[in-house]
């Protein structure tokens, strides 16, 4: 049986050189996609296996010139390493109610987002956006999708991140959290909890998006171990590679 996007020819495209966010005096560059509403799940799923990270209804990977640090990675679901770091803090989030049925944007989850943007990451290109904007990179496209919500005990909204369904696990697409609930590593149990769903739904991998060597913003993956990489030769353990980690970063 072939997937519907395998009887025709998908178009490619190539972005203009723009200055890299993850690594100084660098340029970036990349190849992307639309997903079409007839073929978007199995889309996402084959070429988010090839490296590719979705972002509303379009997908891409980097095609820089001379630099290759942006790799994808992904946990190994199966065989996740409970150290005592992570569960002292899922021990302290035991009071967080996680629910999985969003698959719309609210308003709520918007609050929360440009509040996290703009302590964390006011400068970034995300920063300013609009709720129409949002609810774009939500709602627009054929891909399986939801929003994991995160409460404490009162009700309130902390932590949110737009996940979708691939056929062998989650894909984190973006999270968000509230920036004065410091205490509680809420980047850290929206990982945590997606091995944990994973792990329930008999799923052997929760994919993370890219690692990047040298990038505060990126190299903290590298923490939640197995990890495994896509390089030439497919996905390899992370462990094997010499391309380094930071175990320090929260």
């Amino acid at each position: 049986m072939t997937h519907p996007f395998e009887t025709r020819q998908i178009p490619f495209f190539l972005t203009a050189e723009s200055a890299c966010p993850y690594l100084p005096n660098r340029k970036e560059r990349k190849v992307f996609t639309r997903l079409d509403i007839n073929e978007g799940p199995a889309l996402n799923d084959a070429l988010t296996h090839a490296g590719f990270r979705r972002s509303q209804a379009v997908l891409y990977r980097p095609a820089c010139e001379g630099c290759d640090e942006c790799r994808s990675v992904r946990i190994d679901a199966t065989h996740f390493d409970w150290k005592r770091r992570w569960r002292k803090i899922i021990a302290r989030n035991s009071d967080v109610r996680v629910s999985t049925d969003r698959v719309e944007a609210t308003s709520e989850q918007y609050d929360l987002m440009s509040a996290y943007l703009n302590s964390r990451h006011g400068d970034g290109d995300m920063a300013g956006m609009s709720f129409g904007e949002y609810a774009m990179m939500v709602e627009e496209g054929a891909q399986r999708t939801h929003v994991t919500e995160y409460r404490d005990a009162a009700g309130k909204l902390i932590a949110g991140v737009l996940t979708d369904i691939l056929k062998d696990g989650p894909s984190l697409i973006y999270s968000f959290f509230d920036p004065e609930e410091s205490r509680r590593s809420l980047g850290s149990l929206i990982v945590l909890d997606a091995v944990r769903q994973a792990q329930d739904g008999g799923f052997p991998h929760v994919y993370l998006g890219y690692w990047v060597r040298g990038s505060r913003k990126m190299e903290y993956k590298a923490q939640y171990q197995p990890l495994q990489v896509l390089t030439p030769d497919g996905w390899q353990p992370h462990a094997t590679l010499d391309i380094g980690a930071d175990d320090s970063i929260e």
